[in-house]
């Protein structure tokens, strides 16, 4: 476990050394939102009932914006190797890196949601259950994108692929966090949604990490 919180401790040293990540996804995510009341209208009306698929589409979108460097910059570096060469397995190695990118990109959005909610007129009693189908379903943007990421490393222009890769991937799991912001915005039961998009994450976890592996594995030859 010390090897894994150390490759945790490494990507979160790098993304503070290097700045900006965490701000761009968020930025990203505000802009995203912010413009959809100039193509819908400003009607109270009309941005409640679109901001639960709008709050999930551009957490996506900002999530995507990040996954291109999950592997790239150390596979070009040559890290990449000696990561896979550690008494680590590489599905762990993996695993940490993508706990890294969701503490870095992943935590930071559900934070910023709220924000997005109250531009888009969401109703306050959907607040607590925006935040917890957030945290319930980004960790599976973030597993499902390493997938893209990992079979992308060291393809040229491999950043123009990861989101033809992931994007179907995506779908269940924008379903059901939609629908869980949604039934909690019309004063519905919001447990079935949020235990499939539960259910979803810990699938993602299981499958994710080993999946990643062994792309990785192929790519490093």
């Amino acid at each position: 476990m010390s090897a894994f919180w150390g490759v945790v401790r490494r990507d979160l040293l790098i993304a503070r050394r290097q700045g900006g990540s965490s701000l761009l996804a968020v930025g990203f995510f505000v802009v995203v939102a912010a413009l959809f009341p100039f193509a819908v209208g400003a009607d109270p009306a009309t941005l409640r009932g679109v901001a639960p698929g709008v709050i999930w589409v551009s957490a996506l979108l900002a999530t995507l914006l990040s996954l291109d460097r999950l592997f790239q910059a150390d596979f070009e570096d040559g890290s990449l190797d000696v990561l896979a060469l550690s008494p680590l397995p590489l599905f762990m190695t993996v695993l940490a890196k993508v706990l890294a990118h969701w503490l870095v990109v992943g935590l930071p959005l559900v934070i910023a949601a709220p924000l997005v909610g109250v531009l888009l007129n969401l109703p306050l009693a959907a607040f607590p259950v925006l935040l917890g189908a957030a945290l319930l379903g980004t960790p599976a943007l973030s597993l499902i994108g390493a997938i893209g990421a990992a079979l992308t490393a060291g393809v040229r222009r491999g950043g123009v692929l990861v989101p033809l890769l992931v994007l179907p991937l995506y779908i269940p799991t924008l379903i059901f966090g939609v629908a869980a912001t949604a039934a909690a915005a019309d004063g519905l039961p919001v447990a079935e949604p949020l235990m499939l998009l539960a259910s979803l994450t810990l699938m993602a976890l299981v499958v994710a990490p080993v999946a990643s592996a062994g792309a990785l594995r192929l790519a490093l030859g």
